[in-house]
């Protein structure tokens, strides 16, 4: 059953002058809850402030936001999204003088990823290229059309369960909704994003743990090629954690397959210890 609060009241209803609706003027953070408990949540809890202060909203807005977060009713598995915006505003670009901050918070139910995390899935690589923007690099905001662009390739079919994106310069970003990672000769590899895309919490989460474990890390420009000769690949975001990447598909003649690696399935594992101590 999903549930919804607007500024801490049990409610759906949003006025059409809220300038998440005109502009897009907001952020959004999604959490797995296990067990009552919102996965990871100082992590996107700092992602979400970095986002407030790169947005130019008031020091307010965090506050309301850790104030709601203390009334709400978490309990059992469930999928936790918190959208912030400026609230409603005159017709125009220029800031409120007075920000109404809106705060939305929706429980949702959890899927059962189990499937895909255990057999892998197949991904493709998207034609649709990511604008390069470093001032809106690596924060949740809420202007997700390049997403929704890249996603509708391919609409209609269960063929694919994510697309590979590639900025205008052709250098691998991210999937549409998760973060990628490669292995070749135990070295693990990932795209930076600091000119676009969106630095995923468990993407943070999972380079601690690559470098716990020893594993070299190498964060950087790379094109799609590389993954042509990569030993192992995964996705992860919060809610999927991680997925390995058993096919990516570049074009009708050049489909790459790929086992599921020794990396993927470390990770995995240490991602379910961490559950239960």
């Amino acid at each position: 059953m999903k549930r919804v609060w607007v500024n801490g009241i049990e409610t759906d209803e949003l006025s059409v002058y809220d300038r998440a609706f005109s502009y897009g003027d907001g952020l959004f953070e999604t959490i797995r809850v296990e067990r009552g408990e919102a996965q990871l949540l100082n992590a996107h809890l700092q992602r979400l402030k970095l986002g407030l202060e790169r947005l130019r909203f008031p020091a307010q807005a965090f506050d309301l936001v850790l104030s709601d977060l203390e009334q709400l009713p978490l309990k059992g598995d469930s999928v936790l999204k918190l959208v912030i915006t400026r609230g409603q505003g005159e017709r125009g670009y220029a800031l409120p003088q007075q920000a109404n901050i809106t705060r939305v918070m929706m429980l949702a139910p959890l899927s059962d990823f189990s499937s895909q995390a255990e057999n892998g899935v197949h991904a493709c690589v998207c034609e649709y290229q990511m604008a390069l923007n470093p001032a809106l690099a690596q924060i949740k905001h809420l202007n997700r059309l390049e997403q929704v662009m890249a996603r509708s390739e391919w609409q209609g079919t269960d063929q694919f369960a994510e697309g590979l994106v590639t900025d205008r310069e052709g250098y691998l970003v991210e999937g549409t909704m998760s973060n990628l990672f490669w292995v070749k000769d135990s070295v693990v590899y990932t795209p930076s994003l600091d000119r676009c895309g969106v630095k995923g919490v468990m993407r943070d989460h999972l380079i601690q743990l690559i470098q716990l474990q020893g594993y070299e890390l190498s964060e950087g420009l790379y094109k799609p090629d590389v993954l042509g000769c990569a030993d192992e690949l995964f996705i992860c975001n919060s809610l999927i954690e991680v997925w390995p990447v058993v096919s990516v598909t570049a074009s009708e003649d050049r489909v790459q397959g790929y086992p599921i690696g020794a990396v993927t399935k470390k990770l995995q594992q240490l991602l379910q210890q961490e559950k239960h101590h």
